[in-house]
């Protein structure tokens, strides 16, 4: 590490601090203030439950009415609560009319306290990459950080939201409905449905990712009762020894065969404007390659551009894309 490595360093861990201690002081100065009574929220509220989560134990009150959450609220929703903040992207497109009056508390993995202030919760729920906030938001109010290991966990987060939110039995009839949903899939699929082999792409602004079996859009997949070819057949155990990542894997456009199968759902999406014009173009190149035009499921016309909810990891997600999979795998000739 050069001199201007350790610098830059020092420098960033001292901006860190200064922000901590700032909004330290914003949440102290607010408190006093504006009314808004700090304690430790996570002790002494006398009526609620306590909960053990990724970032310690927490009291959730009984009758809480002011969410926030530092995701995008899609499970909340499903479970029939509407947050008074959440993180609000373009991969919250899908279900946009459910967040009606719902205020966008920042982006993607960067929830602004300031505005989670404003709010003055009652509870807040997370997941556990947000514990380096977590001293802050538990002194704002109760605030339960979820485990969520990787996208293909999200029944598991699912169900703990569902707890976190005293909507345990909600939570169960939601999944049911899920469940008799990809029965109806596998009763009009018939026969065809051991028959093909689904392969699911997405295109990113620098490379072409396959994704596997325990993916978000993977397990779906799984409990629809459809396979994977075998370059995608792949359990997170298995993928995280051969690729390093448990989702998914990168390929060259030299091999692109792999993305073949019966059917191909494919899809762009990226956080910001930018991002997601490269991903198009990147895709409209792919299209206009040789290579591509050679795999049978282009040749059949049975390959399917979907959303970026593909690569969701809630409820809301999960069954879009069953309605797609009605839509192209039942619905269309």
């Amino acid at each position: 590490m050069n001199d201007s490595d350790i610098k830059i360093k020092i420098f960033t861990r001292w901006w860190q601090f200064v922000f901590t201690i700032l909004c330290t002081l914003i949440v102290t100065v607010a408190c006093h203030h504006g009314g808004y009574i700090p304690v430790d929220h996570q002790i002494t509220n006398a009526v609620c439950r306590q909960m053990e989560h990724a970032a310690g134990i927490t009291c959730i009150p009984e009758k809480f009415e002011r969410l926030v959450t530092l995701d995008d609220a899609e499970n909340a929703i499903a479970l029939g609560i509407k947050p008074l903040g959440a993180v609000i992207s373009d991969f919250s497109s899908h279900w946009q009319d459910e967040l009606t009056g719902v205020k966008n508390i920042g982006t993607i993995g960067e929830p602004s306290l300031e505005s989670i202030l404003a709010l003055k919760p009652d509870l807040i729920v997370g997941y556990e990459d947000q514990k380096d906030i977590y001293p802050i938001t538990s002194k704002i109010a109760p605030t339960v950080l979820l485990k969520f290991g990787h996208s293909g966990q999200w029944k598991e987060a699912f169900t703990n939201v569902s707890v976190a939110l005293g909507k345990k039995e909600v939570g169960q009839q939601v999944m049911a409905n899920y469940y008799r949903r990809l029965a109806e899939f596998k009763q009009k699929m018939g026969n065809k449905l051991s028959k093909l082999k689904v392969s699911v792409v997405r295109v990113y602004p620098s490379n072409i990712n396959l994704y596997l079996l325990d993916s978000f859009c993977g397990i779906v997949l799984q409990d629809a009762g459809l396979s994977r070819p075998e370059s995608q057949n792949y359990t997170a155990s298995e993928a995280k020894k051969l690729f390093g990542n448990q989702i998914q894997v990168p390929i060259g456009n030299e091999l692109i065969e792999q993305a073949d199968g019966d059917v191909i759902f494919i899809w762009t999406g990226e956080n910001d404007t930018k991002g997601n014009q490269t991903a198009q173009y990147k895709l409209e190149q792919l299209k206009a390659s040789p290579l591509w035009k050679n795999l049978k499921a282009v040749k059949e016309n049975k390959v399917y551009v979907v959303p970026s909810y593909w690569i969701g990891s809630g409820m809301l997600a999960a069954n879009a894309i069953i309605d797609d999979l009605f839509k192209y795998l039942i619905n269309t000739p």
